[in-house]
């Protein structure tokens, strides 16, 4: 990789260490990471493709109180650049995505260690802050919270560059050293992310009233003659109506339909 693509891949890596504690810009997400990592890189497409599966499996995870989720920035970037690696030494690209899925899963869980690591060192910053605020330095409090930020971002950027500085050599002959059954459980695994994403989903969402609507979601998308945009169209119509029927026989007067939706499109 070249010197501008290495400083690019790292300042990708920063932002989405940041933002895995800030939620704002979402670059922490692994679509968008593995994406602006291919982009920078000449590989916009396999970054994409990588990135969809990653967002696939990682759906289901989330901060729930004080137990962290595993951890989508460093795993999103850190498989992107063994991804790099792998497609600059001409390797398959399905082989190279579907080796870089499976290193993405370890890697989730180190990084989560690296987050809590540096969520407790904040600590200290939270306190120092407390004192600047008793004197009104907010200059202070300012530099201190900035602190706190870039340890988050540095949690993902310095294994960046430990990977990025390897050899690519090294990376190549790591990744052609994977047995043969293993690559057939990792393509099979590859095409279950998918739909184990959508089974995280379904696991907290579904109810009594939800099921037909999943039910009527699948056979929608099993009619090659829809689009995705017209299963989408089709959903949102039938949420709608469901809303708006819901809406009077909780209220146990006869209403009007066409007056019920329009009040849920104002809304």
């Amino acid at each position: 990789m070249s010197l501008v693509t290495c400083l690019l891949i790292l300042i990708v890596a920063f932002l989405a260490g940041v933002e895995g504690v800030l939620d704002e810009f979402q670059f922490h997400q692994p679509l968008v990471a593995c994406t602006l990592v291919g982009l920078v890189s000449g590989y916009l497409t396999e970054g994409v493709l990588l990135g969809g599966y990653l967002q696939m499996m990682a759906l289901g995870w989330a901060n729930v109180g004080a137990a962290v989720a595993p951890d989508v920035a460093l795993a999103s970037i850190a498989s992107s650049i063994l991804m790099v690696h792998g497609l600059q030494g001409n390797l398959p690209v399905d082989f190279v995505i579907s080796v870089s899925i499976a290193i993405a899963i370890p890697l989730s869980v180190i990084g989560l260690f690296l987050t809590k690591f540096c969520r407790t060192k904040a600590i200290q910053l939270v306190q120092k802050m407390d004192q600047a605020a008793l004197q009104a330095d907010f200059k202070v409090m300012e530099r201190q919270q900035l602190l706190g930020i870039s340890m988050q971002g540095m949690r993902v950027m310095l294994p960046a560059l430990l990977l990025v500085l390897l050899p690519n050599d090294w990376i190549i002959s790591l990744i052609g050293s994977c047995p043969v059954v293993v690559l057939r459980g990792l393509s099979v695994a590859k095409g279950l992310i998918p739909a184990l994403g959508f089974a995280i989903v379904i696991n907290v969402l579904a109810s009594k009233e939800t099921w037909v609507f999943f039910a009527l979601g699948f056979i929608l998308a099993g009619i090659s003659s829809l689009s995705l945009i017209g299963v989408c169209i089709i959903g949102a119509a039938m949420m709608l109506i469901y809303m708006a029927l819901k809406k009077g026989t909780d209220q146990g007067t006869s209403f009007d339909i066409d007056a019920s939706i329009s009040d849920l499109l104002d809304r």
